[in-house]
């Protein structure tokens, strides 16, 4: 009996240390599976970094055209090269398409009011956009990338991701497809595009910004955590102005601070974003290489420095709307409901929708549906908004979208 009972307790003090939990196999069965004690989420999140570099390594590159519209004005022009241009309509609601690097010496930008634009640079050449001709060099560019990988994710009509862990070409390495793809987009259509190659999507899309324009920039596992380490935690994908803010109010400036910083705290203060966060710090991206990705909606927003009544969202409306509006004229498909967001002092998220029979065709249209769409919010007007969004939604084919009536129909 006592030798039993020592026996019991050697068992009882096992599963203290060791527990077991039974996992599905792929073909149905159980199977059970011994682990160690749970370890702190921030050691989780580390040893996901450790297995994924233990894992094959993954070979993206982005590739992103610079300056696209405006170079592919100054190409077919060449009155325009070394000139700022601006690729927009003027008027008071146009706004800036695209800008020449000679342009951006002046601080503009795309999205940015037409007016403001002209202000900043009053020598500035203003060419309205040609879309169809801007699709026939992104068809180009595209054609070009397909000799590479069928894994080509298109962004918008200037910029796409690759996976080319296994490439359809005989070149050894991604450097060197990275390098061959730049080569062949100056000899074909004489503009220049930038790239970056990363074991990670992410990574690859920093990386082509790195050393822009006409830039190539190589980050190998190896160098993923030194990379990362002094990088501004704005650089990462999704930390916009009031995420940054949050991230500073936490003493989080680098990456390598938020890679320091409790994983679990980050979670419970920002949820799966908090986790997302966690997991790009180390280097963790699971995110994969999306053929034909059709666009699905498209939205801007913007937060205010205080809380405002309903009543004076409107300049700000009018803003997002054009930003959207212009960030629609990047894909072929359209975009069918018109959604406005508002989040109000006390977190509470509102969104109104509405589409109409026909797809808004201008920016005129789009603005007016978003305003109206404000006077269907019936919270007391002593209600106060700290957040503004205007978006498009329902994206279709040209082809499925339904015809605008007219008078006489």
């Amino acid at each position: 009996m006592l030798r039993h009972a020592g026996d019991l307790g050697d068992r009882l003090g096992a599963r203290r240390d060791v527990r077991k939990r039974r996992a599905t196999t792929r073909d149905g069965s159980v199977r059970a599976r011994t682990i160690g004690p749970r370890a702190p989420r921030h050691a989780v999140v580390a040893s996901r970094a450790s297995t994924q570099q233990c894992d094959a390594v993954r070979k993206f590159i982005h590739i992103d055209m610079d300056a696209f519209y405006a170079s592919v004005e100054q190409r077919d022009d060449p009155s325009l090269r070394g000139r700022p241009v601006v690729v927009a309509w003027r008027g008071a609601r146009s706004v800036v398409c695209a800008a020449s690097y000679e342009a951006r010496t002046y601080g503009v930008r795309s999205a940015m009011p037409a007016v403001r634009a002209e202000r900043l640079c009053p020598d500035a050449v203003f060419v309205p956009p040609d879309f169809t001709r801007y699709k026939a060099v992104s068809q180009q560019v595209r054609a070009i990338l397909l000799r590479h990988t069928d894994l080509v994710e298109p962004l918008s009509l200037d910029e796409a991701y690759l996976d080319v862990t296994e490439p359809k070409s005989a070149l050894p390495s991604a450097t060197a497809i990275a390098r061959s793809i730049r080569e062949q987009i100056r000899e074909e259509t004489a503009l220049t595009a930038s790239a970056g190659v990363a074991p990670a999507k992410f990574l690859a899309k920093i990386a082509s910004d790195w050393r822009k324009p006409d830039g190539l920039f190589v980050i190998r596992p190896h160098e993923v955590r030194d990379f990362l380490e002094p990088l501004p935690v704005a650089r990462i994908h999704g930390v916009g102005k009031v995420m940054d803010g949050k991230l500073a109010a936490l003493g989080i400036r680098t990456v390598g601070e938020l890679r320091a910083f409790d994983a679990h705290a980050l979670e419970a203060r920002f949820g799966r974003y908090g986790r997302r966060l966690a997991e790009l710090a180390h280097g963790v991206d699971h995110g994969e290489v999306r053929p034909d990705r059709p666009t699905q909606s498209i939205s801007s927003e913007d937060t205010f420095a205080e809380d405002v009544p309903l009543a004076a969202t409107e300049p700000v409306i009018r803003d997002l709307a054009a930003r959207t509006w212009a960030a629609t004229r990047r894909t072929e498909r359209i975009g069918r409901t018109v959604v406005l967001k508002l989040k109000t002092r006390e977190f509470r998220i509102l969104t109104r929708s509405r589409t109409p029979e026909a797809p808004p065709h201008s920016v005129d249209e789009l603005t007016g549906i978003a305003l109206a769409l404000r006077e269907q919010v019936a919270l007391p007007a002593s209600t106060l908004y700290r957040l503004v969004g205007v978006g498009l939604a329902n994206f279709c084919d040209p082809d499925d979208t339904p015809a605008q009536s007219t008078l006489f129909d």
